[in-house]
C-alpha cells in the first residue's frame, strides 16, 4: 500500500486506480470520495450494464478495508444482511453476522428487495449499529454503504420510501458511455476484465482523514446559504414534498470534504454548488401538477440556486 501525504494524493490515487477499471464517469469517482470523508452513504441509479456495481466494486477495494456485497432480491429477508443468533441444543447460543458487518457494503439492486428488508438498513445507515433479538452490535468503522438501483418502475422493484433514501446523503446517476468512452471499454476489455487494483488507503488513513474533513471551518454565511437553499425548496410551489434537515447536513458535510479534498480548510458557496443537485435530488418529490408538465428536482434545484443570493465569503 501506498504512503499519502495530503488530501489530493489521496484523491488522485483512488480515483486513479478506479479509472484501471471504470472508464469515464469521473463526477461518480470524485463524489464517492466526498461521501466517504462526509460519513455518508451513496445511492447511484441507472440503467443496467452502465456500471454501477462495477465502480463501487472497484472504489471499494482502492480504500481497503472490508468489503461486502449483497445482491438484492425478492425473498431476501433482514436477517440475510444483519445477521441471526444460532442456537443450539445445549441452550447456547452465538451470534452470526451478516455481510452488513464491513467497512464498505456494496448493496447491489437495492429495490429488488422488499420493503421489510429495505427497512433494516435504516438503523445500520443512521446510527452504525443493529439491534438483533433486543441486542445491539456495533459495526465497522469506517463504514460506507454504495447502494445501486434501476429506475422506478422498473420490472420487479420496490420503490425505495422518501425515509430510505433520506438517509443517502448523496444520489448519482449513472448513464451510458459516449462514443469515445465506450470504445476505451472495448480496446482495453481484457485489461478491465482482469484488473489490478491495489489498495491506496487503509481503514485507520480513512478515519484520520475524516476527522481532519471535519475540521473545515464553516462560516456563518455558509450555513445560512445551506439554509436559504432548503426553506426556498421546501416552499416551491412545483414540489409536494421539500429536503429534510437531513438534506442540508448533507450539504454542509459533503463541502466540507470537497473543501479538504481542494487543499482548503474552508467553504465557500461554489462547494455549496456543486453538491446541490446531487444531495437534494432524491430527497424532493414533484407536484402531481408539475410533473405532468415534465418538470424536474434538477429543473427546480438550478432555478433555486440561480435565485438565492450567494454570500461573500
Amino acid at each position: 500500500m501506498e504512503t499519502l501525504h495530503n488530501p489530493q494524493e489521496m484523491a488522485s490515487g483512488i480515483i486513479t486506480e478506479v479509472s484501471k477499471v471504470v472508464v469515464g464517469k469521473d463526477s461518480i469517482k470524485k463524489l464517492l470520495l466526498v461521501a466517504l470523508l462526509g460519513q455518508g452513504h451513496v445511492l447511484i441509479e441507472g440503467l443496467p450494464g452502465t456500471g454501477k456495481t462495477t465502480v463501487a466494486r472497484t472504489f471499494a477495494q482502492a480504500i481497503g478495508g472490508k468489503f461486502k456485497r449483497i445482491q438484492g432480491t425478492p425473498d431476501m429477508l433482514p436477517a440475510d444482511m444483519l445477521g441471526f443468533y444460532f442456537y443450539r441444543p445445549d441452550s447456547s447460543s452465538q451470534f452470526m453476522p451478516g455481510p452488513i458487518f464491513a467497512n464498505v457494503v456494496l448493496i447491489d439492486e437495492l429495490n429488488r428487495l422488499t420493503p421489510r428488508a429495505q427497512s433494516a438498513m435504516l438503523e445500520a445507515m443512521q446510527e452504525m449499529q443493529v439491534t438483533i433479538e433486543l441486542e445491539t452490535h456495533r459495526l465497522e468503522e469506517p463504514f460506507l454503504v454504495v447502494a445501486a438501483e434501476l429506475p422506478r418502475g422498473g420490472a420487479g422493484t420496490s420503490p425505495l420510501t422518501e425515509v430510505q433514501t433520506d438517509r443517502f446523503m448523496l444520489r448519482l446517476w449513472s448513464g451510458f458511455p459516449d462514443r469515445e468512452e465506450e470504445d476505451l471499454v472495448l480496446t482495453n476489455i481484457d485489461e478491465i476484465l482482469i484488473p489490478h487494483i491495489s489498495t491506496v488507503v487503509s481503514s485507520s488513513d480513512i478515519l484520520k482523514l475524516q476527522e481532519q474533513a471535519r475540521a473545515v471551518h464553516v462560516a456563518d454565511s455558509i450555513r445560512g446559504y445551506i439554509i436559504d437553499i432548503c426553506d426556498r425548496l421546501r416552499q416551491h410551489p412545483d414540489l409536494s414534498l421539500g429536503p429534510s434537515t437531513r438534506g442540508s447536513i448533507a450539504l454542509l458535510r459533503g463541502a466540507r470534504a470537497i473543501a479538504f479534498m481542494d487543499g482548503r480548510d474552508f467553504v465557500i458557496p461554489d462547494d455549496i454548488k456543486e453538491l446541490a443537485i446531487p444531495a437534494l435530488h432524491h430527497r424532493l418529490r414533484i407536484s402531481a401538477e408539475a410533473e405532468m408538465e415534465n418538470v424536474t428536482p434538477d429543473n427546480i434545484i438550478e432555478k433555486v440556486l440561480a435565485e438565492v443570493p450567494v454570500p461573500t465569503v
